[in-house]
C-alpha cells in the first residue's frame, strides 16, 4: 500500500533516529518532514496539515506531553493522531500519554522501524 498523499511530520531531537524513521517512511510513500523539538514541530503544525505526527517525549524547548497536550487543546489540530515513540516505558509515563490523547504509544527499543510503520498505517485506517 502506497501512501502517496499521507503526510507525516517526525517531532524528534535525535537526528539519528529521526532520518531512520524518514527513510523506511519515504520507501513506503509518505511525505515526511522533521521538528527537532517540540517549539518547532507546533510551528510546523500550526503552518501546515499533517495525516499522523510520531512524537518523541524528551526534547529540549517543549517536551513530547507538553505539545501532544497542545495538539489536543486546539480545535484545528485534535483530529491528528499522534504516535508517541520514546525510550521512556514506566507504566505512568505510557499511561500519561494515552490519557493525553495519543493514538499509540510506542516504546523505540521495543520495535523495529517496520512494526512502527505498521502501527502508523494502522491509525490512519482508522482516520
Amino acid at each position: 500500500m502506497k501512501n502517496n498523499n499521507k503526510k507525516v511530520l517526525i517531532i524528534e531531537d535525535d537526528p539519528f533516529i529521526a532520518d531512520v524513521y524518514v527513510l523506511k517512511l519515504e520507501s513506503e510513500g509518505y511525505s515526511v518532514e522533521t521538528a527537532e523539538d517540540g517549539a518547532k514541530g507546533m510551528e510546523k503544525l500550526k503552518n501546515k496539515k499533517y495525516d499522523v505526527v510520531l512524537l518523541d517525549i524528551i526534547m529540549p524547548n517543549m517536551d513530547g506531553f507538553k505539545v501532544l497536550e497542545r495538539i489536543k487543546m486546539a480545535p484545528e489540530l485534535n483530529k491528528i493522531p499522534v504516535v508517541i515513540l520514546t525510550n521512556l516505558s514506566q507504566k505512568k509515563d505510557i499511561q500519561k500519554g494515552i490519557d493525553l490523547g495519543a493514538a499509540d504509544y510506542i516504546v523505540k527499543t521495543k520495535f523495529t522501524p517496520t512494526e512502527v510503520i505498521k502501527t502508523i498505517n494502522k491509525v490512519l485506517e482508522g482516520k
